[in-house]
């Protein structure tokens, strides 16, 4: 195998849960391929570089092998090398996120109970 589908690639690599949401991903510009904007059906080789901007997160990778079918998620990393300065950044990012979580409190448990209601309710001179 000397080429792949980009989307089809990227399904196989295991970044998108599905192959229409990397096509979707490549048709809305998150993907470039060789520094250039990629459309879906362009062909992936090894030692191309990809850029992908996914779910608020950037990876830097170079192909390092092909695959058009989707494999167990140990072939899948085999697929790829990513750049170190992409993976410390992506990192750094998700610390920050796990920071501000604990900051804020995260979510709260779940449904106000009739006493948190009340208090709502007299917060915002209902009652």
């Amino acid at each position: 195998m000397e080429s792949v589908r980009l989307d089809q690639w990227l399904w196989a690599a295991r970044f998108f849960k599905t192959r229409s949401l990397a096509a979707a991903a490549v048709d809305g510009g998150k993907v470039e391929l060789n520094g250039e904007k990629a459309k879906r059906s362009k062909l992936v080789r090894q030692g191309d570089r990809l850029r992908l901007r996914h779910q608020a997160v950037e990876f830097l990778i170079t192909v390092t092998a092909l695959a058009a079918k989707r494999g167990s998620a140990g072939i899948a990393t085999g697929l790829y090398q990513e750049d170190e300065a992409s993976r410390v950044a992506r990192e750094r990012s998700a610390e920050q996120h796990r920071l501000a979580a604990q900051l804020h409190g995260g979510l709260p448990p779940g449904r106000p109970t009739k006493r948190d209601r009340r208090e709502l309710g007299k917060l915002k001179g209902r009652e």
